[in-house]
């Protein structure tokens, strides 16, 4: 608890500030037939709201007013005719809690395609868990809706919005340009299966800012074909950490690159800082990695690569894996360990990684300084490194 509370005073010194007065909204939901009972469908008038939105030449907006909004499947196609859409929520949105009636789509609320949008506010709630319930048990389920999902577009902002117990993923950001995130809270229980808080592929230029993600899988997972990413301020726990993979998925796959991390704090989760790929052969690639200034609070595995990932340990692959990783650098990490193995670089014996720097890093278990182990890893260690590098 100490560790967290000297992380939010000197990294969260931030407050969300906002004057819906500020903005004459054109399209309120309430004036569009939309309930705010929390019962009533109110998925007409979203769309109806977002096509004279999209519609319009001059820059335009969308409000939701108080209230909880029942919403089954929505998608807000574009191109639109101009790039400055603003929407701004006050209320919550809910999603139906049988899962089966959204539990098939890709995604329960879905951007593609647009450019110039603006989310902010307002709560997501995915009613996702029936859902996990069914996958916990033995019957036959839909795979999950993700909560949001932004496609194919570009200059979008999610701001100061809570997403909250998603059927799957909660926020997907695929094949996208310039995103930006910030002040999102991010909450599903840690026994939630598949319930990534973000997870960004296909995309560049992407931004995540100042969040408290909290899930039953990775608090932010990365996937092929990222690069140019940013992620600064985050709290994450409880979950799996923030992850680059898993990657050799496929043998044609794109690389990551261009990632930093930085300014977080991993409270009791299951890793730190993971890197991880399937133990068969891929093109894919991971370069130019940077974890910084980084505080592990109990956490399990602090810092991973793992080039033999295989989570179920069932017909695992078994062949060496065919990603590349070089140019990662651990910079300023210090806590606690929950294992007495803190440190543990599994790299491919085909691909060993290279280029793994190590400085300033400071690790323990029950008091006592913690262990790492090394295998076919190339690298350097700088300054103080606790556990002694095996680099």
């Amino acid at each position: 608890m100490t560790i967290l509370r000297g992380f939010l005073l000197l990294f969260f010194p931030f407050v969300f500030l906002y004057s819906s007065s500020a903005i004459a909204f054109s399209n309120n939901v309430v004036d569009l037939g939309a309930k705010p009972d929390g019962k009533s469908d109110s998925t007409k008038a979203f769309e109806t709201a977002w096509a004279n939105a999209c519609g319009s030449t001059r820059p335009t907006s969308i409000y939701v007013p108080p209230g909880r909004y029942y919403l089954r499947s929505l998608t807000f196609n574009g191109p639109c005719k101009n790039n400055a859409i603003f929407i701004r929520i006050d209320g919550t949105l809910v999603a139906p809690s049988d899962y089966r009636v959204i539990g098939n789509s890709a995604a329960w609320i879905l951007f593609r395609r647009v450019d110039g949008v603006t989310i902010s506010g307002g709560v997501f709630d995915g009613k996702g868990s029936g859902l996990w319930a069914c996958k916990n048990s033995t019957r036959t389920c839909p795979s999950g809706a993700t909560t949001i999902e932004i496609s194919n577009s570009k200059n979008v902002v999610l701001s100061a919005l809570t997403s909250l117990n998603s059927q799957m993923f909660h926020i997907v950001v695929n094949g996208c340009q310039n995103i930006k995130m910030k002040g999102l809270v991010v909450l599903a229980s840690g026994n939630s299966p598949n319930t990534d808080g973000i997870h960004v592929q296909l995309s560049s230029d992407v931004t995540i800012l100042n969040s408290k993600i909290g899930t039953g899988d990775d608090c932010i997972s990365i996937g092929p074909g990222t690069s140019s990413l940013w992620i600064e301020n985050i709290v994450c726990g409880p979950g799996h950490g923030i992850s680059i993979g898993s990657l050799a998925k496929d043998l044609e796959e794109a690389g990551v690159q261009n990632v930093t991390i930085k300014k977080a704090l991993f409270s009791r989760t299951q890793n730190g800082v993971r890197i991880k790929a399937w133990s068969r052969p891929s093109n894919g690639f991971v370069k130019s990695i940077l974890f910084q200034h980084i505080v592990m609070d109990n956490v399990q595995n602090p810092i991973v690569i793992d080039q033999n990932y295989c989570p179920s340990h069932k017909d695992c692959p078994g062949q060496a894996s065919g990603v590349k990783i070089s140019g990662v650098t651990y910079q300023d990490i210090h806590g606690t360990s929950a294992t007495q193995i803190a440190v543990k670089f599994d790299c491919s014996p085909t691909n060993p990684c290279s280029g793994i720097k190590m400085g300033d890093v400071k690790l323990s278990y029950k008091d006592q300084i913690a262990g790492a182990t090394c295998s076919h890893v190339r690298g350097t260690a700088t300054g103080r490194v606790e556990p002694s590098s095996c680099l």
